[in-house]
């Protein structure tokens, strides 16, 4: 049965850093919603500046809105309480850009789940717990066997997101909210934690908000597209009419930055073109 409702929502929220003439708008009126059922991806794009970091970090708890309301089914999650706080973290998690200062170099990497085993006591035993913990690993291509025992520094970049990417699926949470996860990893690794994501929402029923300023890794992904300029909303939509047939001048400014994937073709941009995208689009100085 499908539940009804949404497991995440942000009604016109406003986020406001400094005051006076440093004021800086980091959000204006910006309105999200993802379904509890059924699991689905939304892609969050803008260039650097745009504002997405905020809304994954409102989503989080982790940044009040200076107005509006950021809710987990349809409550404040400023006001949730203890029990409530407690279910929201379960159903909710994050996996941040960073796959080096993630970690803790001192510990091993099965610190990592220990915690997480710990604090939501996900398992009644150690043999289960170990169980767990390899389904998870598998889930995400790794080894279990060459993962555990190991430091940070004994693995790569893309084994250390694998492994957070694991330990968020060791929750089996509604939502994994992804903020910038593959800008620090090489082509190849970048579609294997794309692939990965896709199948927490085949397999395991788990959305994501993916935040990128990498318009094919929205495309591919599919699902929901949400373009994000100077802390606004300017197009919405799902990602394949709105990148085949985008509307807004900034969208297509965008997409005119994108190089030709033929390497025996120059990248060449109509100056002229691009001149008129960007004074519409407002990010023109001339």
């Amino acid at each position: 049965m499908t539940e009804r409702g949404n497991i995440l929502e942000l009604r016109d929220v406003t986020t406001i850093f400094g005051s006076g003439i440093t004021e800086t708008y980091a959000n204006r009126n910006v309105n999200l919603t993802l379904p509890t059922e059924p699991a689905s991806i939304i892609s969050i794009v803008g260039e650097s500046g745009s504002g997405k970091t905020t809304v994954a970090r409102t989503l989080l708890g982790l940044q009040q809105p200076t107005h509006g309301q950021a809710l987990w089914r349809g409550k404040p999650i400023n006001t949730l309480g203890k029990q409530e706080r407690y279910e929201y973290r379960k159903e909710v998690q994050a996996v941040f850009q960073d796959p080096y200062g993630i970690f803790n170099p001192f510990y091993r990497i099965n610190h990592v789940f220990d915690m997480i085993l710990s604090r939501f006591k996900l398992a009644s035993g150690k043999k289960e717990q170990q169980e767990i913990v390899e389904a998870s690993l598998r889930a995400v291509g790794l080894r279990p066997g060459e993962v555990l025992g190991r430091y940070p520094h004994q693995l790569s970049g893309g084994e250390r997101q694998r492994v957070m990417l694991a330990r968020a699926h060791l929750m089996r949470p509604k939502v994994i909210i992804a903020d910038e996860a593959i800008s620090m990893l090489d082509v190849a690794i970048r579609a294997t934690v794309m692939n990965i994501l896709l199948d927490f929402r085949d397999n395991d029923g788990i959305s994501t908000i993916f935040i990128t300023h990498d318009l094919s890794a929205a495309h591919y992904l599919g699902g929901d597209i949400m373009v994000m300029r100077k802390g606004e909303v300017v197009e919405t939509g799902d990602v394949d009419d709105v990148l085949h047939n985008p509307q807004h001048a900034y969208t297509q400014l965008l997409l005119t930055s994108l190089p030709n994937p033929d390497p025996d073709l120059r990248w060449q941009t109509d100056i002229n073109q691009l001149a008129e995208l960007e004074r519409a689009a407002g990010v023109s100085d001339r």
